[in-house]
């Protein structure tokens, strides 16, 4: 499928490798106007080699999203399509400079952030949100009595419980943004640095020659993402759901409406989105 898209601005957060990047050229090769984020000296590499806008954020930093969020208000008029893609998993339990446990900081509440900044802006634009997820989600629970792990941190749980996250923040956009249609999608067990801060045992699995049993391409991880972008919402998709390999996909018995408002009234107090030193 080819869909042509001049004229359309596309936002990829974590689009200087993996299915971020592979996206980016993808988009960039139908017309649209792409701009990635990234930590490394790759992003400005990926930007200048396709052709798009780019910037350094550490997700890490809540003073880093906005800056970003204020930078795009102010640098483009519409925004078609954001895609919250920033995302990893950490061995040990690590706190941020904004005192948050830093896999929940950078996989759900800084796209939380990021997506309630830039909200009037999406709204007007009658723009798309998609988050990566992944199935890792069924491995998660949301305990609001510690939703920063300190009682019990173990990598996967907290990475899977943040993935949950996703699913219920795009569910939720659906029901409270308006105009704006919101999905989340499992991009497959992808060949990327996603593990490069994880334990050893996940480590070696990404950087072993094992790898080439059980992983597929950047390229075919970002399909699901490519035709989320380049389809119909409402036809060929539906507003809040999930998807794998183009399909609504396995979903935590969590994601449900109760949950996803809560997690939204917490993300909004622990993001301090709702500030008035807010962009």
């Amino acid at each position: 499928m080819t869909k042509d898209l001049t004229g359309k601005t596309i936002v990829i957060t974590g689009g200087s490798s993996g299915i971020g990047a592979a996206a980016a050229r993808i988009l960039r090769q139908r017309g649209a106007q792409v701009v990635i984020t990234g930590r490394s000296a790759e992003t400005k590499k990926l930007a200048e080699e396709i052709g798009c806008d780019y910037y350094l954020v550490d997700y890490t930093r809540f003073a880093e999203v906005r800056s970003f969020a204020q930078k795009l208000l102010e640098q483009y008029p519409r925004i078609d399509v954001l895609v919250n893609n920033v995302g990893g998993i950490i061995a040990d339990r690590r706190v941020t400079a904004d005192g948050h446990e830093m896999t929940l900081q950078v996989n759900h509440l800084s796209g939380f952030l990021l997506t309630h900044l830039l909200r009037e802006r999406l709204e007007a634009s009658k723009a798309i949100v998609i988050n990566t997820s992944s199935a890792a989600n069924l491995m998660g629970r949301i305990n609001f009595d510690d939703l920063e792990s300190e009682k019990n941190y173990k990598s996967f749980r907290a990475y899977g419980a943040a993935k949950l996250m996703n699913i219920l923040h795009a569910a939720e956009i659906s029901r409270r943004f308006k105009g704006v249609w919101a999905t989340s999608f499992h991009p497959g067990v992808v060949e990327t640095g996603f593990a490069r801060e994880g334990g050893s045992t996940v480590k070696w699995l990404y950087e072993s020659t094992v790898k080439r049993f059980f992983m597929i391409s950047p390229e075919q991880g970002a399909d699901t993402l490519i035709w989320l972008i380049s389809t119909t919402p409402g036809k060929d998709w539906q507003d809040g759901q999930y998807y794998y390999k183009r399909r609504p996909g396995r979903k935590n018995p969590q994601v449900v409406a109760g949950i996803a408002s809560r997690l939204w009234e917490v993300s909004e107090r622990l993001t301090g989105a709702n500030k008035p030193e807010q962009v």
